[in-house]
């Protein structure tokens, strides 16, 4: 059985920096694209950062263009999210996923973690 697990938030500061993983068990994990969403109290979840499983593509939400990376190694298999110059408004839960194809819409996503909640306090 596939398995997630998402480490590496907390509270955190404005302007701090946080890297968050996403190892994962039981699936081959470079076979899939995988990515991060997030989801804010009383908002939907959302698109992060995804990242091709062949030549490492990526996407990101225009939030959050030019303070996080996404990236991944498929011979650990776990990838990594790097969250820098930190705001109020990335505070969220944030979880890992998996796609059968190169996708930024949720719905084709699956294989979803349990979340790890990241805080920035202003």
């Amino acid at each position: 059985q596939e398995q997630w697990v998402e480490s590496g938030g907390g509270l955190v500061q404005t302007g701090g920096s946080l890297r968050l993983s996403c190892a994962t068990s039981g699936l081959t994990f470079s076979s899939y694209t995988t990515g991060w969403f997030r989801q804010a109290p009383g908002k939907e979840r959302e698109l992060v950062a995804v990242i091709r499983r062949t030549d490492g593509s990526t996407r990101y939400a225009d939030s959050v263009k030019g303070r996080f990376i996404i990236s991944r190694d498929n011979a650990k298999n776990t990838m990594y999210l790097q969250m820098n110059s930190l705001k109020p408004e990335d505070t969220a839960v944030y979880y890992c996923a998996a796609a059968n194809f190169f996708t930024v819409l949720e719905p084709d996503y699956h294989y979803w973690g349990q979340g790890t909640q990241v805080t920035v306090s202003s």
